[in-house]
């Protein structure tokens, strides 16, 4: 009778089945969720930003630099020891298929009372198990192991990219600021010499004392504005030295312009991207793999089915064991099943159906957020195109008021506080043309890395990039 019921109980386990949710057999939206195209809209070109990112760099360090981070860089170590324990786990979860082989010896010494004596004993054996994978519960576990593994991987990947973007958003950083610091020191430089022709147009009488105190008092403002950026110099040049991973002593020296892109960038469709982007991947395989979890958190309502093989030896001698004698051996088939838990296989299961709809969910939030990162650098990149050319034609224009307001004020046709307002219009529009070069500059990389287009490396010294000066 208590076989009859267990079997029934078996029997009933195993009739149940999980099923995958529907939801999760589609691996890209629908057409009704993913648009066609991107809001903002854009030109395709074959000139790809990956075919020729560096040498429209034109400069020989950012390969170098680049080339470094990836040796060097601390946390992509790190990443990379994660995939190793990966990798690991993948290879554990897999031996978990095969028959496992055990060795045991076991030696003892004893004393009888009567009659009295002292005896040895060895006993060894060697088992082998093997679990049948009839419910395919040992797979499932093997290929969420396999799941996760190709998800740290996408993930390495990500953060190979990233690293080699934020290399080259350093660096120019870096550049920006060689660039103001140069602005700043020939501030400082024109400062100086219109001081000296006020005080000695002061000394002939032809200027008043306020105009000198106007003149010193711009003087040491530029010489504030100038320990300021060397502040910030120092600091981008150490934040450049640790993505490199070295130590972070400010002494980078780095000679160079900001680039200005003239290639076309493809930007593709929205639904392109789901396929490409390293991180998008990765959040797609983590949910598989939940999804994996889920199915063998079921399965440990089924039976498990072991089968053992072993043969050993007693001997009162070392020697004596596994003779032909003596070898003893048996087969076993072990069939368990699961009565009572407590409720922990069902607890289980239930968790590992919450976390398969969070995976779910924040599966569909990375996609929308990938989406929103890139339509957002697709406005910003005409927003900045348009900036640059107002804000080149506006330097222009006050680099030429500015001359001519110090003549005006030499011919006494107006007063110094012209000069000053002048001169400080010059000064914003070419900071601003700079800072907006780099930003342009800095907001196609981060296009790049954001539609998960692969940054190529080359060594290749022929660049095609802009030589002008800024």
């Amino acid at each position: 009778m208590s076989t009859l019921a267990i079997t029934c109980i078996v029997l009933s386990a195993c009739s149940s089945h999980y099923q995958m949710p529907t939801a999760l057999k589609q691996q890209t939206l629908n057409s009704d969720t993913t648009p066609e195209s991107w809001s903002i809209g854009a030109q395709k070109s074959k000139n790809l930003i990956s075919e020729g990112t560096f040498q429209e760099l034109n400069d020989d360090q950012i390969r170098q630099l680049v080339n470094r981070a990836l040796s060097n860089n601390l946390q992509l170590q790190q990443q990379n020891d994660s995939l190793k324990i990966k990798e690991q786990a993948v290879i554990a979860s897999g031996s978990n298929l095969w028959p496992s082989l055990e060795a045991g010896l076991t030696t003892g010494r004893s004393k009888s009372v009567n009659p009295s004596s002292i005896s040895n004993k060895f006993d060894a054996d060697i088992t082998l198990r093997y679990e049948l994978d009839l419910w395919q519960k040992l797979a499932a576990s093997d290929k969420k192991a396999n799941l996760e593994y190709l998800a740290e991987q996408a993930l390495f990947e990500e953060a190979k990219q990233a690293l080699i973007a934020n290399v080259v958003l350093a660096w120019f950083d870096v550049i920006e600021a060689n660039k103001l610091l140069s602005l700043y020191s020939q501030r400082i430089e024109n400062a100086k010499q219109n001081l000296s022709i006020i005080e000695s147009g002061y000394q002939q009488g032809l200027n008043g004392a306020l105009d000198v105190y106007l003149a010193r008092n711009e003087l040491h403002s530029e010489e504030s504005r100038l320990a300021l950026q060397q502040t910030t110099q120092s600091t981008a040049i150490r934040a450049l030295e640790r993505l490199i991973g070295e130590y972070p002593a400010a002494l980078l020296e780095v000679n160079a312009n900001i680039p200005t892109f003239k290639s076309s960038l493809d930007i593709g469709i929205p639904s392109e991207l789901i396929k490409k982007k390293p991180s998008l991947k990765a959040s797609w395989y983590q949910l598989m793999a939940k999804d994996a979890g889920l199915a063998f958190a079921h399965k440990q309502r089924f039976p498990s089915f072991v089968l053992s093989a072993s043969t050993g030896d007693s001997a009162a001698r070392f020697s004596e064991l596994f003779s032909a004698s003596g070898l003893a051996w048996n087969l076993v088939g072990n069939l368990t099943a699961p009565l009572f838990e407590g409720g922990r296989i069902k607890a289980n299961e239930r968790s590992a159906e919450f976390q398969l709809q969070q995976a779910e969910k924040k599966y569909l939030d990375d996609i929308y957020s990938a989406f929103e990162n890139v339509e957002n650098t697709l406005s910003a990149q005409r927003s900045l195109v348009v900036r640059y050319e107002s804000t080149k034609q506006a330097m222009e224009n006050a680099v030429a008021a500015e001359k001519l307001a110090f003549e005006q004020y030499q011919s006494g046709l107006v007063t110094y506080t012209t000069v000053l307002d002048a001169q400080s219009r010059a000064f914003d529009a070419q900071s601003s043309l700079i800072q907006i070069k780099k930003q342009r500059a800095a907001n196609r990389i981060q296009l790049q890395l954001q539609l998960g287009t692969a940054f190529i490396e080359t060594n290749n010294n022929t660049s095609t990039g802009d030589t002008n000066n800024d």
